[in-house]
């Protein structure tokens, strides 16, 4: 057979067909599956099974024999009670309060410990160690060094630089300022690790180029590190303020909510009214108002990140 003859078939053969996966990539994807399954099931009865139960709660009057059907009433009860909106406002300040404070704190020690030092993983562990410690045990310690008397550990702090002992949690002005004071405490480190992770991917040639061009180091801060860690921002902003709105255990072993609602947020009230006053239908709609808030928070905050992306 003669080269042209070949060629000739070879454009005349039928195309062949497509075939769909193997057998070998849908036994890989059914294994992945089985593995994913034990979670996939622990997901559903512990979260989305018990979400759905809240949802349709939060339309009833839960009772002991049976519920009773009341509509809207419920949300109706936490648009109008004035402990809501307080516990709301409360929520709001310490979760912008916490963000801000965790993410400039964050950012300016993941700028003062980055390098490849040896001692350096030390120190960048010992910062980590507040993040996986748990919560009760932190804020327990916390109450301690936030005893309002001239022994307290804070105020013999404040005190060697000539500032009068502060009631920390014992008073209606300061014991929200005090909470936020722990959380921007716990919360700096985390942050800190994921600027540390952003650093890394800044290209250090553009250092060198500003640097030959005479820019200061605020300038390469401003125009090189600042815009490349953008991303980075808007991932911690998101999740610190997601934190910060479900703030729950620093609150109730602080304060419970004290002194007289001053610190009272929303999921402290949600479990008030829920295991305490037993008023399950109503706690039931503010699970469900907190859970469409962080929805909210979570689109608005993507929204504008897609924005300054394009």
């Amino acid at each position: 057979m003669t080269p042209a003859v070949t060629r000739a078939a070879a454009t005349t053969a039928p195309p062949r067909r497509r075939t769909g996966p193997g057998p070998a990539r849908r036994r890989g994807t059914l294994v992945a599956w089985l593995f994913l399954a034990p979670a996939l099931l622990l997901f559903l009865y512990f979260k989305f099974i018990p979400m759905a139960l809240g949802l349709w709660k939060s339309f009833n009057k839960v009772q002991y024999v049976s519920d009773e059907w009341v509509g809207l009433d419920n949300y109706r009860t936490i648009i109008a009670d004035d402990a809501f909106a307080s516990a709301i406002w409360h929520s709001l300040v310490l979760a912008l309060g916490t963000t801000l404070g965790s993410l400039l704190l964050g950012l300016v020690l993941a700028l003062l410990i980055e390098g490849t030092a040896r001692y350096l993983w030390f120190v960048r562990t010992a910062a980590f160690l507040p993040v996986v410690t748990t919560m009760a045990a932190v804020a327990e310690v916390w109450r301690i060094m936030f005893h309002p008397g001239d022994t307290g550990m804070l105020n013999v702090i404040i005190g060697r630089l000539g500032i009068d002992p502060q009631p920390w949690l014992g008073s209606e002005d300061s014991s929200l300022w005090s909470i936020m004071l722990m959380s921007v405490w716990r919360g700096t480190p985390y942050d800190m690790m994921i600027f540390l992770a952003g650093l890394v991917g800044v290209d250090r040639t553009l250092y060198e180029a500003a640097a030959v061009d005479g820019a200061s180091t605020w300038r390469r801060l401003r125009h090189i590190t600042l815009p490349a860690l953008r991303p980075v921002f808007w991932i911690l902003f998101t999740l610190a303020a997601i934190r910060g709105l479900r703030v729950f255990v620093e609150v109730y072993v602080l304060t419970n909510g004290g002194p007289d609602g001053s610190s009272e947020v929303l999921m402290t009230l949600i479990y008030k009214l829920g295991f305490q006053k037993n008023e399950l239908g109503v706690a039931s709609a503010g699970g469900i108002v907190l859970f469409l808030a962080t929805l909210a928070l979570t689109l608005v905050v993507q929204t504008l990140r897609r924005r300054q992306a394009a």
